[in-house]
């Protein structure tokens, strides 16, 4: 029987995936880091027209519940990244 090591940040990304593909339903979602400070790229049609502030709030809005409390898995967004399709 193979060990298996796991990664503690891995159920955190798909957590903070979800949270953003339910708030956001067409995004594409990548996350990477640990250690409670992420990196986030969305790539979404719905931030066709809007101002990067507000593409950023439709994202911090999804993730809010994770970066709340004392004991919040996700203390910081070190980079956020929101794009439309066309600017892939």
């Amino acid at each position: 029987m193979a060990l298996q090591i796991m990664d503690p940040n891995r159920d955190l990304h798909t957590e903070i995936r979800s949270k953003i593909e339910a708030a956001i339903p067409d995004a594409k979602v990548e996350v990477s880091g640990g250690g409670g400070h992420f990196e986030i790229r969305v790539i979404s049609s719905v931030f066709e027209g809007k101002s990067t502030l507000d593409k950023q709030r439709l994202v911090y809005s999804a993730i809010t519940p994770l970066m709340s409390g004392d004991a919040a898995p996700l203390h910081a967004v070190d980079r956020l990244e929101t794009l439309t399709p066309d600017a892939v």
